[in-house]
């Protein structure tokens, strides 16, 4: 029956996630591993940031331009045009700057990172109740169908209910599947735009 196929295959796409998951993060659905924080050594290699990890929030341009470099709907080639234009108008005042823009974007998008990979993990967590469900009702459905006599009424109604679980589930897989790139997107960004900040400082 085409319902009990959608379900097993459903299940199927279930246990894959479930053993490509990294087994030290046992809620995280991505085949990528999952890194909790990006290091500031892996995408900085200026000079030491020191206070300007704090006092970048004091500045108002500073939190303003952090704000649309961090956000991804924001081109790269526009953000770092951003960058190279404010640098260039710091004048005297181009290191800081560039030490006060930069501690922005890490504490920002390592904030964003933070947030995306949550969100995966809560529906990773929903996707196994989900997957838990449908099991059940499959079994249930399978002995509706075997029973004698058969309830026609009641066959219908939890094939129906499986079709429209079973929807919603592989929905929810193609999203995760897509969302499981944003780290690294945001992994990406930093890393373009701190060298950008990087170069004009030199």
């Amino acid at each position: 029956m085409k319902v009990l196929a959608m379900a097993v295959l459903a299940l199927a796409l279930a246990g894959t996630a479930a053993r490509a998951a990294d087994p030290r993060y046992p809620n995280w659905p991505c085949t990528q591993a999952k890194v909790p924080e990006i290091s500031l050594a892996a995408v900085w290699a200026g000079p030491a940031l020191d206070d300007a990890e704090t006092r970048w929030k004091n500045d108002t341009k500073i939190t303003a331009l952090v704000a649309r470099l961090s956000a991804r709907k924001t081109p790269m080639d526009e953000a770092e045009k951003l960058v190279k234009d404010f640098l260039a108008a710091s004048s005297a005042d181009k290191s800081t700057n560039a030490k006060l823009l930069f501690a922005g974007l890490f504490e920002t998008l390592n904030a964003q990172r933070s947030q995306v990979m949550n969100g995966l993990e809560r529906v990773s967590r929903k996707q196994r109740e989900a997957a838990d469900k449908i099991r059940e009702e499959t079994i249930q459905l399978q002995a509706l169908q075997s029973a004698t006599p058969r309830d026609e009424a009641k066959v219908e109604a939890l094939g129906n209910e499986l079709i429209w679980k079973t929807r919603i589930f592989e929905d929810r897989n193609k999203v995760v599947r897509f969302v499981c790139e944003v780290p690294t997107t945001i992994d990406q960004r930093l890393f373009a735009l701190g060298r950008v900040i990087q170069q004009e400082m030199e």
